[in-house]
């Protein structure tokens, strides 16, 4: 399972550092872009203060099964240069419609068989990529078949945002509870705030935040997306997700023409990791020090062999992936 060094070149001309994990044997074979989170993410979903470590377990099990993977580095991270508090989310998106046409031109690559992967932001820019959003009349056409989506939300962002904001304060100790109310004042004068703003990068409670980034984000509607895709979708969600809503699966599924395979997965986190008892933001480190949830990466895997690959799938040794 070889990986190559990849540069895939933005539509303003940034060289986009990247690695193509190809499967053993002779090609050309189909193809998944692993596409990650929100904030200063590298080729593997990792900060310097947060390691997800995604990449590496997914590009192993699709290569298992005859499928490459393509990641890259966001702009400002690992060796791709930038500054990502300028990034915006709309760059961020045509960043991923650029890196589907640079691996679906590969000579080793089935430009027929591409798939996207997207975790948390990632998933709304596959949801895009599979709606033909974001091509335009100077950009060649390159069809995305299949894709999967790890806690997406179906809804407006800024709506999806503030429910973040109420799960969050819901999970932390008692006294923070009691807070709700003033803090949710606070987070909804903060947003005002953002959205006033008109510079790439803006102070806000004296830190900097990528403003253009948020502004976009909160005005996005993942459903038109949703209502317009031209692909198998499999949707995933955690039922300790404590940052989309799991609830959106069921939207997920009546918005994709010809409906979508959704599973509420037990006990799974955000961050892709189960938890055994009450959620929350301080577990993540703990829960970080554990693997990617191996049912998930099965589950994943599996349903991509049977839509890019066209193989029949093997059972996983593991047993099946138990969801609600």
């Amino acid at each position: 399972m070889p990986d190559i060094d990849m540069t895939v070149t933005a539509d303003d001309g940034t060289p986009l550092a990247g690695t193509l994990t190809l499967p053993a044997g002779p090609g050309p074979h189909p193809a998944v872009l692993l596409l990650h989170g929100s904030g200063p993410l590298d080729r593997d979903g990792n900060t310097p203060k947060l390691h997800m470590n995604l990449a590496r377990p997914v590009a192993d099990a699709l290569a298992a099964r005859g499928i490459a993977t393509l990641r890259h580095d966001r702009r400002g991270t690992g060796a791709t240069p930038g500054d990502w508090r300028a990034a915006g989310f709309t760059d961020n998106r045509r960043d991923a419609a650029a890196a589907v046409r640079t691996v679906a031109d590969r000579a080793d690559i089935r430009a027929d068989a591409i798939g996207v992967i997207g975790h948390s932001e990632g998933s709304l820019h596959a949801m895009a990529l599979a709606a033909g959003t974001t091509r335009t009349a100077r950009t060649a056409r390159t069809d995305v078949r299949a894709v999967v989506l790890l806690a997406g939300f179906a809804d407006l962002g800024e709506n999806a945002f503030r429910w973040q904001g109420r799960s969050l304060v819901g999970s932390m100790p008692a006294p923070v509870r009691l807070l709700r109310r003033p803090l949710g004042a606070l987070g909804g004068q903060i947003l005002a705030r953002v959205k006033k703003t008109r510079t790439d990068v803006a102070r806000v409670a004296g830190a900097k935040v990528n403003a253009r980034w948020l502004r976009e984000m909160l005005a996005h509607d993942t459903r038109g997306d949703l209502a317009a895709v031209d692909a198998a979708v499999l949707a995933i969600t955690g039922d300790k997700d404590l940052q989309v809503d799991p609830d959106d699966l069921k939207e997920i599924a009546r918005l994709v023409p010809g409906g979508a395979e959704t599973h509420r997965v037990d006990g799974l986190t955000h961050v892709l990791r189960r938890d055994p008892g009450r959620p929350t933001l301080n577990n993540y480190r703990r829960l970080l020090r554990d693997p990617v949830d191996p049912e998930l990466l099965d589950l994943v895997a599996e349903w991509l062999t049977r839509q890019l690959a066209g193989a029949a799938c093997e059972t996983s040794a593991g047993g099946r992936l138990t969801s609600s």
